[in-house]
């Protein structure tokens, strides 16, 4: 029984570390992608670009497609991203918003 649970134990902890680095790597994807992209039109950091809204609004602008219309608003200069950027993008922008307590490395 007991070595059943330490299984199970181990395996949970396993998922678990893998779904936490897949999250990690969306947003740190993200993060080069605005460093690329937007860094330069925008004049200012991606971590900059994040605090301009919530998580909760981040996730209504994404939800609504309308992120890239979001972020044109807040950088006029930038060209539109490419769609299979605003997944990446987008996790970065929710996981350093205004509210997230989270402060990116760059």
């Amino acid at each position: 029984m007991l070595k059943k649970l330490l299984k199970a134990t181990a395996v949970c902890i396993l998922a678990s570390s893998m779904f936490s680095v897949t999250v990690q790597a969306d947003a740190l994807k993200g993060q080069k992608i605005i460093i690329k992209k937007l860094k330069k039109p925008c004049g200012f950091t991606g971590g900059v670009l994040a605090k301009k809204h919530t998580q909760d609004e981040w996730k209504s602008k994404f939800e609504s497609n309308q992120l890239n219309d979001e972020i044109l608003k807040i950088c006029p200069k930038a060209k539109p991203l490419r769609d299979k950027y605003l997944k990446h993008v987008y996790d970065f922008l929710y996981n350093y918003a205004s509210d997230s307590g989270n402060v990116p490395s760059c």
